[in-house]
């Protein structure tokens, strides 16, 4: 019975301080999973953006070529001598590293 009357006692205090748990809740959630992932979104963009013809790059599917030719949303790749792919923009993944190129 007590701790009932401390909890209505607690709850009667209205305003925006009733609110400020929820606002703060909000602030964390933005800052640690939207913002950073509007970032990656950024970055991605940026990045299938500035592709180039001669590139390195791996897809997601896991395909390691060279870009041969970039057309408005495609891109032709060349997986060996003489097999060429094309595939859509978004479906690049990352470009290979100077290490990996060396090997």
């Amino acid at each position: 019975m007590i701790i009932l009357s401390i909890f209505l006692q607690t709850t009667n205090s209205g305003g925006i301080a009733s609110f400020l748990p929820f606002i703060l809740i909000m602030v964390v959630i933005y800052f640690f999973m939207i913002r950073p992932q509007i970032n990656r979104q950024k970055a991605e963009e940026d990045f299938q953006n500035k592709l180039q013809k001669g590139n390195k790059v791996i897809t997601i599917g896991g395909i390691h070529g060279k870009i041969v030719n970039i057309k408005e949303s495609k891109i032709i790749l060349e997986i060996s001598e003489k097999t060429q792919i094309v595939i859509d923009r978004q479906s690049i993944s990352r470009e290979k590293s100077k290490k990996e190129n060396k090997k």
